[in-house]
């Protein structure tokens, strides 16, 4: 086992464009173990009646050019859960895990609670796009998303994140960008 830092690569990017995939493909390239964190685990984590609460979690579907968009309405129950898994993997960081983080991150204000969190450990930002008829069409196929979530995250997911590494999931395979990110950051 390494004696170096631990490593933290969170993999942000909109609902069905494969963050979880790349995460099981990573975990099984790397030399050293890495623990996969899903963000969906805490999410889940709230009691049902949280689920369509406003002290919870809240889809609200509008159009969108004529399209469904799935808005997220987050109260303070899921931001402390969020805030929550945030130091959890700064824990679990500290105690010598590598780790991979699947999240969907609204905006700059999360990616920089993780630079701050984990700024003693080799922490990596992976932007993980596909194009936006991509994911509506994986969203679909997969069956238990809500039709219209990608549309509202589209174009909030990345904005203004600066990242270490940037891979289309349209364009490579799960497994070939865990490739691309084990080689980049030596892992």
């Amino acid at each position: 086992m390494s004696t170096s830092r631990p490593h933290v690569i969170i993999i942000n990017g909109v609902g069905s464009v494969g963050k979880s995939s790349t995460a099981r493909a990573l975990q099984a390239v790397t030399a050293e173990p890495f623990l996969h964190v899903a963000m969906d685990a805490f999410v889940e984590m709230m009691p049902a009646a949280m689920f369509g609460h406003p002290e919870g979690l809240v889809f609200e579907t509008i159009q969108d050019q004529g399209k469904p968009s799935v808005v997220i309405r987050t109260g303070r129950v899921l931001e402390r859960a969020m805030r929550g898994m945030r130091h959890a993997i700064a824990a679990m960081a500290a105690q010598g895990n590598n780790l991979i983080v699947d999240d969907v991150m609204i905006g700059q204000g999360e990616a920089a609670e993780y630079r701050r969190l984990l700024s003693g450990h080799a922490l990596r930002l992976v932007g993980l796009f596909a194009p936006l008829e991509v994911l509506e069409a994986r969203e679909r196929e997969r069956g238990d998303r809500e039709i219209g979530l990608a549309r509202w995250q589209y174009d909030r997911v990345h904005r203004d994140v600066a990242y270490d590494l940037e891979l289309d999931a349209s364009a490579a395979t799960p497994l070939e960008n865990a490739e691309k990110i084990r080689d980049t950051f030596g892992l």
